[in-house]
């Protein structure tokens, strides 16, 4: 089964020094263990900075290890920094170095996102789907709204329940993740739960860009030529967590998940 998944870093302060990132809680950036021939793609990569700076992602699988693809960052500007197409190929079990530079001031968080997609995961049940399969099936649109109380630390922070402030999907119905909005800036926000294999899927967490979060799964999903589209039945909607990443500011975040009710299921 194929399978997406978020890897979230961050460093304090690195100045203009190339920093390697420490991980959120749960992410590696060793690549997963899949089948020798399966396809793994490095999908998306941007980063939460208060700094103009550089993201530098290389390992010895890659082109080179000296530089690998450095990447020019901006101050509070959060959208992919890869091109759309054709995408990096990973190497199954390889270990990516990603490091970042940016604020000199104490205390300063900036933070580095990663979007993998895996082929085929062994063991991994995600269900995913394509635009095609989302336009036979979609009934009706659908938005849950959750304000996430974000931490100062970085990394991951705020979670609760999809259904913690909203709970009145349809029962027993599937739905699909199509993308969301956000009320103010955060490194990413993130869904997980058993629909999504248990691996985080996310995105930018970019308020003045609604047109690049508002379909983030389809638009993800055409690039990549696959299914990429999240979705989830509403009987396990209390299991699907939603929480982000956020710097020292703690900025509180309320997001709007945009789904499609789907037929079937």
């Amino acid at each position: 089964m194929p399978g997406l998944e978020i890897i979230t870093g961050f460093v304090t302060a690195p100045d203009t020094t190339l920093t390697a990132l420490g991980l959120a809680a749960g992410n590696s950036l060793t690549i997963r263990n899949t089948p020798i021939d399966s396809e793994i793609l490095l999908v998306q990569a941007w980063t939460d900075s208060q700094t103009a700076g550089n993201l530098r992602i290389r390992s010895p699988q890659m082109h080179d290890n000296v530089q690998g693809i450095r990447l020019r960052t901006l101050a509070a500007t959060l959208q992919n920094l890869l091109p759309r197409a054709p995408k990096q190929k990973l190497k199954t079990q390889d270990t990516l170095v990603v490091e970042l530079s940016g604020s000199a001031t104490a205390a300063d968080i900036e933070s580095a996102c990663l979007l993998v997609y895996y082929s085929q995961i062994p063991g991994i049940e995600a269900r995913l789907i394509d635009q095609a399969e989302l336009n036979e099936r979609m009934v009706d649109l659908v938005t849950i709204e959750n304000t996430l109380a974000l931490g100062t630390a970085g990394g991951y922070s705020g979670e609760e329940a999809l259904n913690a402030e909203f709970n009145l999907l349809r029962a027993n119905k599937d739905y699909a993740i199509i993308g969301y909005i956000v009320s103010a800036e955060c490194a990413c926000v993130r869904w997980r739960g058993i629909d999504t294999g248990n691996l985080g899927v996310g995105g930018p967490g970019e308020p003045a860009l609604p047109e690049l979060t508002r379909d983030w799964f389809i638009r993800m999903s055409n690039e990549i030529g696959a299914p990429a589209i999240p979705i989830f039945n509403s009987s396990n909607i209390a299991g699907l967590l939603i929480d982000g990443a956020q710097d020292e500011n703690g900025t509180d975040v309320t997001v709007t998940t945009i789904c499609a009710e789907l037929s079937g299921g």
